[in-house]
């Protein structure tokens, strides 16, 4: 007959031995996790020593930050601030000797689709060095349904993190499109919400901070499998979503206040305004569970991105779309260049599209696609975008340089 951990549940084996008492059972991991309980100040102290918070402030944050993203200079800011503050409570709490416990902050980023807010968290995780997992929440469920376990982003952190529970228990998790698991309503449903409020119960637990047992490989849990335990409470949580009719919600509560707006400039404009606004109540009109509100402390709204702003995206950042494709034609010995008309053609259509930045990259796949096939042809060639090239009316220019007299 096979044994089981009496506390997490999980079977014996030659990875997981289990010490027995009197009729009871204590595997490694459970061993591991209460040892951090007891003495979890102690050890802290010596682990953790890799990420050094006398390299980085909130005004350097924000400078990584503006390499990679083109605006939202209040967004980053808060965001900047919210990070440093959540490492400095991992790794400098103890230097104050007080009883008072700095209690996590986890960060909600309201914003359009293709603002940055997915872009935010990586930039700050690679340049910090920690690891990040990103997932949607439209495809988590309510566990015992079909579609995927909210614990299993910690599985996927834990991937991400080599199999390192101490790397990944500092890491990060985005959750983005959180919006889309709004319950149906603010009165509880008689029926099973199972990707709404039971998703966002089953979030609660991880987020607020606890020891979660997971499955290293992933998938639905069972009783036979091996277990991992990780203990969340210095992992941050960042969750995003769009919001859309939030601004709805926040005119309602305004009342007649709202009419003090510009009336010419109403629609996404006000829109915009108005998501400065935005109050925890708001939020829970719209459908968040005011428990899981309260466990996302700092929250910060990202504008819809302009033409301008569009095509500073192209060409600015370190990693600019404009920029990665001038680098795989300089492979092949091709100069690219782009006219200004055509640039903003580009951040036009992308507007169009109302998917944000994400759409620059697929409209200038489908513009270069044709040039990109003949392009190993066209060594010791410059190859000009021009507007007409972007409206699908013309090829682009190809000019051969002259050949240099002897």
């Amino acid at each position: 007959m096979s044994k089981h951990c009496s506390f997490c549940k999980a079977q014996e084996s030659v990875d997981n031995r289990l010490l027995a008492g009197d009729n009871i059972y204590i595997c490694e991991n459970c061993v591991i996790s209460a040892y951090k309980i007891f003495f979890g100040d102690e050890e802290q102290e010596h682990e953790h020593t890799d990420l050094d918070m006398s390299l980085f402030t909130p005004k350097e944050l924000k400078k990584v930050l503006d390499d990679f993203v083109i605006g939202q200079d209040d967004a980053k800011k808060v965001f900047a601030v919210g990070v440093y503050n959540h490492y400095k409570r991992i790794f400098k709490q103890h230097t104050v000797n007080d009883d008072t416990e700095i209690q996590k902050s986890n960060i909600l980023l309201i914003g359009p689709t293709g603002s940055g807010k997915t872009l935010m968290a990586q930039t700050l995780a690679k340049f910090l060095d920690v690891p990040i997992a990103i997932t949607d929440a439209t495809s988590l469920t309510e566990a015992g349904y079909v579609g995927e376990d909210v614990e299993n982003i910690l599985t996927r952190l834990l991937q991400v993190a080599d199999n390192d529970i101490a790397k990944a228990e500092r890491g990060i998790v985005f959750v983005d499109e959180i919006d889309k698991i709004a319950r149906m309503g603010e009165n509880r449903s008689i029926t099973r919400d199972v990707s709404g409020e039971g998703v966002q119960q089953a979030l609660l637990k991880i987020i607020e901070g606890s020891q979660v047992n997971i499955s290293p490989k992933g998938g639905r849990k069972h009783p036979n499998q091996e277990f991992s335990q990780i203990d969340t409470s210095n992992i941050l949580f960042i969750c995003g979503g769009a919001f859309d009719g939030m601004g709805e919600i926040i005119k309602k509560r305004l009342g007649s206040n709202v009419l003090g707006f510009n009336q010419d400039k109403r629609g996404k404009d006000e829109e915009a305004d108005l998501f400065s606004l935005v109050e925890p109540d708001d939020l829970v009109h719209y459908g968040l569970i005011p428990e899981l509100i309260g466990r996302l402390h700092s929250v910060t709204t990202l504008n819809q991105i302009s033409k301008e702003e569009m095509v500073k995206i192209l060409t600015e950042p370190k990693n600019s779309i404009v920029k990665q494709y001038q680098k795989l034609f300089a492979i092949d010995d091709v100069v690219l260049n782009f006219e200004e008309e055509a640039l903003l053609a580009i951040a036009e259509l992308a507007l169009k599209r109302k998917t944000g930045a994400r759409g620059l990259r697929t409209i200038m796949e489908e513009v270069m696609v044709d040039i990109m096939y003949e392009l190993p042809e066209l060594a010791g060639y410059e190859v000009l975008i021009t507007e007409d090239v972007i409206n699908k009316i013309a090829k682009p220019i190809y000019v051969k340089p002259a050949k240099k007299s002897a």
